[in-house]
């Protein structure tokens, strides 16, 4: 991506944000007596959010896991009806050639027939033709006896894959409620805020950022120098292409996103697929150290690796942030970044 591109993207963007951001308010008061200074009341709610979008990835590690389970379910089922229709064939197999030996057979043992036979040659030929059938019969059972251990096999596993998509689908249902009441509980602190309070917030949260990413940018941590891959290119342009669409936890677009939603939909739209969760993004993908950060890297935030978005150059980055905000460009120092990933990384970048 052009310098030019990039400075016109973070234009629109920024300006497009900041119509999503109440406007500072002339003066912060002081607090009253009993009353929490702003700068508590930002940290509650800024721990209010990143417990909601906690919960919320791992809502989506859970759905992720419960995606792949049923697919292995659906496998299994397909394997236990064709050894069932194996076992049928191997019963119906068996019991032929058992018709058939016994419709070929007497009691009078083969040495009497031969000895008794007008023409030896023929009770020879029939000798030969009854040991066919009760060789063919023996491989037959034992066939049977393979595809009954094979379905017995198949269908135990299957019993418990089903098990185990059920206890998964149970605990989707406790991740979703325990996202939406982290999500109430947002909403009943926002709903406790003044504009005028909810205005010195957003001051203080930008302010916040601000020093934070004057200070990254001071360090010299972050390198001008590095062009985006093809793939990261592509991923990119995906990325900016969603901007100004809600965030939505749980969401993977195309309407809406959540942070890990937004990453993994632009990867995947480059032909790069990757983990779902900015976690599982965090564990599995190569990493990166920030001096090599190229546009498309990933970067990670929070210790616990609960926030993720994409690098676009200049110290810049995109996003979707939290409930109530959308798509959006931001500084790469809006939260206490834990590292960066790189999805196509190759030998030579190391």
């Amino acid at each position: 991506m052009s310098g030019k591109l990039l400075r016109l993207v973070c234009t629109v963007a920024m300006a497009a944000g900041a119509l999503l951001v109440p406007p500072p308010a002339a003066a912060v008061p002081g607090p009253e007596p009993g009353t929490r200074t702003v700068a508590a009341q930002l940290t509650d709610l800024q721990r209010l959010y990143r417990e909601a979008e906690k919960a919320a990835e791992t809502y989506n590690a859970t759905a992720e896991k419960l995606t792949k389970q049923r697919a292995e379910v659906a496998r299994l089922d397909r394997e236990l009806a064709g050894a069932r229709r194996s076992l049928h064939d191997s019963r119906v197999a068996a019991g032929r050639l058992a018709r058939q030996q016994y419709q070929g057979s007497t009691e009078i043992s083969a040495y009497v027939r031969l000895l008794l036979a007008r023409n030896p040659q023929q009770a020879l030929d029939e000798g030969h033709v009854i040991g066919r059938l009760a060789r063919e019969r023996s491989e037959a059972v034992d066939r049977q006896t393979e595809s009954e251990k094979k379905a017995t096999a198949l269908a135990r596993a299957a019993r418990t894959a089903l098990d185990a998509q059920l206890a998964l689908a149970e605990r989707q249902k406790k991740d979703r409620d325990d996202v939406q009441a982290r999500l109430e509980d947002v909403e009943k602190a926002l709903a406790s805020l003044t504009p005028e309070q909810l205005a010195a917030l957003g001051e203080l949260e930008k302010q916040d950022t601000d020093r934070a990413q004057q200070r990254l940018m001071a360090s010299g941590t972050l390198s001008r120098e590095h062009r985006p891959s093809r793939a990261g290119a592509r991923a990119l342009g995906y990325a900016v292409r969603q901007l100004g669409k809600p965030y939505r936890w749980g969401a993977q677009g195309p309407k809406s996103y959540d942070c890990s939603g937004l990453t993994s939909q632009a990867w995947g739209k480059a032909g790069r697929p990757i983990p779902r969760t900015s976690q599982e993004q965090w564990a599995q993908l190569p990493r990166v150290p920030l001096k090599k950060l190229r546009p498309g890297d990933l970067v990670i935030y929070f210790p616990d690796a609960t926030h993720v978005a994409m690098y676009l150059g200049e110290g810049m980055m995109i996003q979707a942030p939290r409930t109530g905000e959308r798509v959006k460009v931001s500084p790469v120092a809006s939260y206490p970044i834990l590292g960066a990933v790189r999805p196509d990384q190759r030998p030579e970048d190391t």
